[in-house]
């Protein structure tokens, strides 16, 4: 579903050329899931930007679902995630203007999709808020907020799912029901689910963890009774 061979990313500055991102190559399944990690600073966030069409690489190539995106200028970009992909920013990023209900429909009404109320009526309900489908983003909770951003990105049926730090601004009893409705939609939509995160707790559960540190991207390799000291010792190099 995503392929990367040498992707990196080069900002200018006022000290010069800044490398965020060393040369990176990996390859995600469809319906895999997968949490990226690493301290605050490390590239996580650039790396998912870069994933999912928000930024350009400085070099090499990313491939969506068998589509070239490194070729793509940003309006052939902004077609390819309107049909393949959604994004939870940590920040929620609701129309303050359009109640819960309209933020939910809005991607399917962009795309052109004739039943855009009855697709987010029933991903309220999914989320347990058909009872705020009226109410604006001012008179939800920071946990319901988070429901309806993850309603939004699903509402299209995206073949990937983008999630930045999905459970960071939440408490530990809306951060368990976040982590659960993500799971779930993951399962039941098939889609490939990638997150940006620093809790532990959610990133075990994801079929694979990619740690970021100081622009470079390794895989997690997970401990377990087959796992032995060697196997260890190789992959840490």
């Amino acid at each position: 579903m995503i392929s990367t061979n040498s992707i990196s990313k080069t900002v200018t500055t006022a000290q010069g050329q800044l490398q965020i991102l060393k040369p990176i190559s990996f390859d995600v399944k469809a319906g895999e899931s997968v949490a990226i990690v690493g301290a605050s600073g490390s590239g996580k966030s650039t790396l998912l930007s870069l994933l999912a069409g928000l930024d350009e690489v400085s070099s090499g190539e990313i491939f969506i679902d068998g589509q070239a995106m490194h070729n793509m200028d940003e309006e052939e970009r902004a077609l390819l995630r309107g049909a393949k992909v959604g994004f939870i920013f940590q920040s929620f990023m609701l129309i303050q203007s359009l109640t819960a209900l309209e933020n939910i429909m809005l991607p399917a009404e962009i795309a052109g999709y004739s039943d855009a109320r009855s697709r987010a009526e029933h991903l309220l309900q999914l989320v347990g808020l058909d009872h705020r489908a009226k109410h604006y983003p001012n008179q939800l909770s920071g946990g319901e907020q988070q429901r309806v951003a993850i309603a939004r990105a699903f509402i299209t049926r995206p073949k990937i799912l983008f999630a930045d730090e999905p459970t960071g601004n939440l408490d530990a009893a809306n951060s368990d029901k976040i982590e659960q409705l993500l799971f779930d939609l993951n399962r039941d939509a098939k889609t490939t689910l990638i997150l940006v995160t620093h809790d532990q707790k959610l990133a075990a559960n994801c079929s694979r963890q990619l740690h970021m540190h100081a622009g470079e991207l390794s895989e997690v390799l997970p401990l377990n009774a087959q796992t032995t000291l060697t196997d260890v010792k190789q992959h840490i190099g």
